[in-house]
C-alpha cells in the first residue's frame, strides 16, 4: 500500500487521547491524514497527543473536547470539522464501562454508557456519512469489541452498547453499499472488536500477574489473557491502529458490514 494514500483526507478519532484511540490517531496520521483528535483530557495531555500524531506523519492535528453524552455537542463538534471539509474517515472508539450486575446496575450507568458506546456513534455517523457518500470515498470504523460478539456477566450496559453498534453498523453499511465505486474507495462502515489490548488501564493487572511469576511480564500477560485469549498474546494500540489502516484503504472498498475480531481466538472457542 502507498504510504500517504490519506493525504487529503480527515480523520476524526473519538476517544483517542490515550490507548487505542491514540494508536489508531498515529496510525492515519502516518498515511498523511488531517486527524482530529478527541477525548477528555488535561491540556498537557491533549499537547502530547497532538504531537504524537503529528510526530507519525499527519499533515495537521487539532484536540476536541466536547462531551459525547450531549449530542447538542456533537453537533457542534460536527460543525467545526466541516471547516476541514468533513471527516472522510470516522472512527467512534470512546467508550466507558462499568463491571456491575444486571440487578444492580442504575439507571445513570445504564444512560452513560449507552450514550458514550453507542449513542454517540449513532449522531456522528448520521452527520459524516451524507458527506462521504457525496465524496464517493469514506470509512466509518467502529471499535466494538469482543463484548459486542460474545457476553460477559456483570457488563449489561456495555455488552448491550457494543452489540447495538454492530447492529447500527450492519444498517449503515447497507445504506451506503452503492456510494461511490471501487475508483474512488466507496464508503464502507465496519466494526473492530479487540479482545486485550495493552493499555494504561490494564497495566496494573499485568504487573500484579507479573509478580506472581517472579517478575515476568510475558508470563504475567499470559495468565491474565489465559481465561478468554487463546493465543495468551496481547494486542498492542498501534497494532489495532494498522488494523483500521488496512480498513481505511481505497484497496478495501469491497469489506463493509463486517465485525472484525483481534482476539487472539477468543470468539472463536
Amino acid at each position: 500500500m502507498h504510504q500517504r494514500f490519506l493525504e487529503g483526507r480527515t480523520a476524526l478519532v473519538t476517544g483517542s487521547a490515550q490507548g487505542i484511540g491514540l494508536g489508531i490517531a498515529r496510525a492515519l496520521g502516518s498515511a498523511g491524514a488531517r486527524v482530529a483528535v478527541h477525548g477528555l483530557a488535561t491540556p498537557l495531555e491533549a499537547e502530547a497527543a497532538l504531537a504524537a500524531v503529528r510526530a507519525a506523519g499527519a499533515a495537521e492535528a487539532r484536540f476536541f473536547d466536547q462531551d459525547l453524552r450531549r449530542p447538542e455537542a456533537i453537533d457542534a463538534m460536527m460543525d467545526d470539522l466541516a471547516a476541514w471539509g468533513g471527516p472522510d474517515i470516522l472512527v467512534n472508539n470512546a467508550g466507558i464501562q462499568k463491571t456491575v450486575s444486571l440487578a444492580e446496575a442504575d439507571r445513570a450507568t445504564w444512560d452513560a454508557v449507552l450514550a458514550i458506546n453507542l449513542s454517540a456513534a449513532f449522531h456522528t455517523m448520521r452527520r459524516a456519512l451524507p458527506g462521504m457518500a457525496a465524496r464517493g470515498y469514506g470509512r466509518v470504523i467502529n471499535t466494538a469489541s469482543v463484548h459486542g460478539l460474545v457476553a460477559s456477566a456483570n457488563k449489561a450496559p456495555y455488552v448491550s452498547a457494543k452489540f447495538g453498534l454492530i447492529g447500527l453498523s450492519k444498517v449503515a453499511a447497507l445504506e451506503y453499499a452503492t456510494a461511490g465505486s471501487a475508483a474512488s474507495g466507496g464508503v464502507t462502515i465496519n466494526c473492530i472488536c479487540p479482545g486485550w489490548v495493552e493499555t494504561a488501564l490494564i497495566e496494573p493487572q499485568i504487573q500484579a500477574r507479573a509478580a506472581e511469576n517472579g517478575g515476568d511480564r510475558l508470563a504475567g500477560i499470559a495468565g491474565l489473557l489465559s481465561e478468554k485469549q487463546p493465543s495468551r498474546r496481547i494486542s498492542s494500540p498501534d497494532e489495532i491502529g494498522q488494523v483500521v489502516l488496512w480498513l481505511a484503504h481505497p484497496i478495501a472498498h469491497n469489506i463493509t458490514g463486517i465485525a472484525l475480531p483481534v482476539d487472539g481466538g477468543w470468539t472463536a472457542q
